[in-house]
C-alpha cells in the first residue's frame, strides 16, 4: 500500500516542505523528498536559514569570496540566500512545468523588519525577483496593514506572493483583496495574468497554543464544573475551526462575479496554505493539522519530521469541510467564554514578526563572525 502522503494530492492538496538549507540541495535530500514524498514546492524564512548557516561549514567558501571581493555583510547575505533559492527553483522546476504553475515554487521572504513598510517591502520583493530570475519563486510578504498594499502592487508587478503569518479569517479577506486588487490592476494595465500565482499561509499550531493556555487560565478561575469543562474541551480546536471557516470565505469568493471575471482573463486561484503545522502539545496527534485540513485547492507546507509522521501514518480523508458547524460552535463558544479571539489575533501577528525578526539579527550577526573568522587578516 502506498504511503499515505502520497494519497494527499489525490485529493487536491499539495505537499510543501518548510526547510531549506544548501545541505540538502547538494546532497539530494530534496530531489528525494520529491520523489518519495510528493514534496511540491518549498518555504524559507529567516528563522530556517539562521539555522542552516550558522555552524555550517558548506557556505564557508563563499563568505571568503565575497570577503575577498570587499562585499559587505548585506549583500553577503543575499548572495548566500539566492544562490540557494535558485538552486531549489531548478530542482523544483519541473514540477512547476509539469503543473503549468499550480505547484514547484520556492518561497522567499523579504527582510522581516519590513514588515510594517510598505515601500520598502516593494522594493525589497522587486529586487529579490529580479535578482533571482526564475518563474517559480515566491516572493513571501507578511499579512501586515502595511503589508496588503505592497502586496497589491506586487502581484500588480507580476510577482508571484506568498502572504505570510496569516492568523484571522479578516486577514485571509484582506488578503483575497490584495490580490484581486493587483490583478485587476494588472489587467488595467494591458498585461497577462495567467502566469501569477499566489497563496495565503495560515499559521495554525500558534493559534493553539495560545489559545489553549488562556482555557486553561482561566478554567482555574471559575467554580462551576460546567464552564470548565467547556473551556477545557475547546482546547486544540480553535485553529483548526478558524481554517475551516477562512476556507469556506474561499470558496464564496471564488464564486463571486468578480473572482470569474479574473479567471474569464487567466486568473488563479490564491490557494490557501496550512503553515506552522507541526504539533506543539505532545498530547495532540502529531499529524493533527495534516488529517483534519486535507481538501482541495489546499497547499500544506510541513517541517521534516511532520513530513514523516505523515507518511508513517496520517490519514487521508477529504475533512477541511466536514464539521463546519462544529467550528463555528466552537468559535462561537470561545467568544460566549470570554476569551477574544481578534485580540489573540493580533498578538499572534505581533509574536510572528518578532520571531522572524530575532532569528534575522542572529543570522547577521552569525555572520559578521564568520566574516572575522574567514578574513585573510586574520
Amino acid at each position: 500500500m502506498a504511503s499515505p502522503i502520497l494519497q494527499i494530492r489525490e485529493h487536491g492538496q499539495s505537499i510543501w516542505i518548510d526547510n531549506l538549507s544548501r545541505d540538502m540541495l547538494q546532497t539530494g535530500e530534496l530531489s528525494r523528498l520529491m520523489e518519495s514524498r510528493d514534496v511540491r514546492g518549498i518555504t524559507s524564512n529567516p528563522a530556517i536559514f539562521e539555522k542552516a548557516i550558522a555552524g555550517n561549514a558548506v557556505y564557508d567558501a563563499d563568505i571568503e569570496t565575497a570577503i575577498r571581493s570587499g562585499q559587505p555583510i548585506d549583500t553577503i547575505y543575499e548572495s548566500l540566500v539566492f544562490e540557494d533559492i535558485r538552486r531549489a527553483c531548478d530542482q523544483l522546476r519541473p514540477i512547476y512545468d509539469s503543473t503549468n504553475g499550480l505547484d514547484g515554487y520556492v518561497s522567499l521572504e523579504v527582510p522581516p523588519n519590513l514588515a510594517n513598510n510598505t515601500e520598502g517591502t516593494v522594493e525589497a520583493a522587486r529586487r529579490y525577483a529580479a535578482a533571482i530570475d526564475r518563474p517559480n519563486l515566491m516572493i513571501k510578504i507578511p499579512g501586515t496593514p502595511e503589508g496588503f498594499p505592497a502586496i497589491e502592487q506586487v502581484i500588480r508587478d507580476g510577482i508571484s506572493v506568498n502572504v505570510t503569518l496569516l492568523f484571522s479569517v479578516q486577514s485571509y479577506l484582506d488578503t483575497a483583496e490584495a490580490y484581486m486588487k493587483g490583478l485587476e490592476g494588472r489587467v488595467a494595465d494591458g498585461n497577462d495574468i495567467s502566469s501569477i500565482a499566489s497563496v495565503a499561509s495560515f499559521f495554525l499550531s500558534r493559534i493553539d497554543s495560545k489559545v489553549d493556555k488562556l482555557l486553561e487560565d482561566r478554567s482555574v478561575e471559575v467554580d462551576e464544573d460546567a464552564t470548565r469543562d467547556r473551556l477545557l474541551g475547546l482546547r486544540g480546536k480553535v485553529a483548526i475551526a478558524n481554517a475551516k471557516q477562512a476556507y469556506r470565505e474561499y470558496q464564496q469568493l471564488i464564486a463571486s462575479d468578480r473572482w470569474q471575471a479574473l479567471v474569464a482573463k487567466g486568473a488563479s486561484v490564491q490557494r490557501l496554505l496550512w503553515a506552522s503545522t507541526s504539533t506543539k502539545n505532545p498530547d495532540y496527534s502529531d499529524v493533527l493539522y495534516v488529517n483534519e485540513l486535507i481538501g482541495p485547492d489546499t497547499v500544506n507546507t510541513l517541517p521534516p519530521q511532520t513530513v514523516e509522521a505523515c507518511a508513517d501514518h496520517c490519514q487521508v480523508e477529504d475533512r477541511l469541510l466536514v464539521g463546519m458547524d462544529e467550528a463555528n460552535q466552537a468559535i462561537a463558544d470561545l467568544a460566549a467564554l470570554g476569551i477574544d479571539l481578534d485580540q489573540v489575533m493580533e498578538e499572534l501577528l505581533a509574536e510572528g514578526i518578532t520571531k522572524f525578526v530575532q532569528p534575522f539579527n542572529s543570522l547577521m550577526q552569525t555572520l559578521v563572525l564568520k566574516m572575522r573568522e574567514l578574513s585573510p587578516a586574520q
